[in-house]
């Protein structure tokens, strides 16, 4: 398995347009965080998470080759807004996303030409199909079961592939959703910052749940420019705890 970090960084990105705070006038490349993603590569199998307005620069950078299926964490902007841009792929066939009926029936209603039933040409040629929070499912050979997370209220979802999980926007996690994460080789989830926030986990509370999920190695994602800088934050964390970064590649 294979887990490429698209991007590592909260809903404005980082830089944040017009802050001039260390960070984002940082020149290690560590410190430029685009819109959370990932792909991940397995058994043949290529499976993007979330798909947001970064997407068509981030697969810039990535070999270009079929989507087998596009796992929908939630329906803010900074997760769905490049799915329009997955046009180039649909030319291996359609692209289906996987997401939850709440989310999937406020896609259809935002974007009604990408599903109408008579798509007129250079629309992208895509299906959603609705899935559910503790019924796992399958794309080819691989098995994917959707977790229950909060983000402040809101109920989104994360994805435990195999032995790897990728949990983002996190506040809080139902208990029993916990003794669906056991044995992970890596976990991947956020962590916003270091100060309270009303809908993140802070770093401190990442940790917490890093540390009470119990995986081989943690990286957080989903960071603002509030985190600090990447080189010197990172001597804070636990020895298999890091930060990930844009284009960073994980061999679980």
């Amino acid at each position: 398995m294979e887990i490429t970090i698209l991007g590592s960084g909260t809903s404005t990105g980082v830089p944040e347009v017009g802050c001039t705070c260390s960070v984002c006038k940082s020149s290690d490349p560590h410190d430029n965080r685009l819109r959370a993603s990932a792909l991940i590569k397995t058994k043949g199998i290529n499976i993007l998470i979330d798909c947001g307005p970064d997407f068509r620069e981030q697969m810039l950078h990535s070999k270009y080759a079929r989507l087998d299926g596009v796992l929908i964490t939630h329906e803010h902007y900074d997760h769905v807004g490049g799915i329009d841009d997955l046009r180039p792929f649909c030319r291996f066939g359609e692209v289906p996303l996987y997401t939850e009926e709440s989310t999937a029936h406020r896609l259809r209603s935002r974007m009604p030409y990408c599903f109408a039933e008579h798509k007129y040409p250079g629309v992208p040629q895509i299906s959603i199909t609705d899935i559910k929070s503790g019924v796992p499912f399958y794309i080819d050979q691989v098995k994917i079961l959707p977790i229950r997370v909060l983000h402040g209220k809101c109920p989104i979802l994360g994805y435990r592939i195999e032995n790897i999980a990728y949990i983002t926007d996190m506040l809080t996690m139902p208990d029993e959703e916990y003794g669906k994460l056991k044995g992970l080789d890596c976990l991947i989830m956020n962590a916003l910052r270091e100060e309270p926030h009303i809908t993140h986990q802070n770093l401190k509370q990442a940790i917490e749940n890093a540390k009470r999920i119990g995986a081989k190695q943690t990286w957080f994602i989903h960071m603002s420019h509030h985190i600090g800088l990447h080189a010197e934050i990172e001597k804070q964390l636990p020895p298999n705890i890091h930060f990930a970064y844009d284009r960073l590649v994980i061999k679980p």
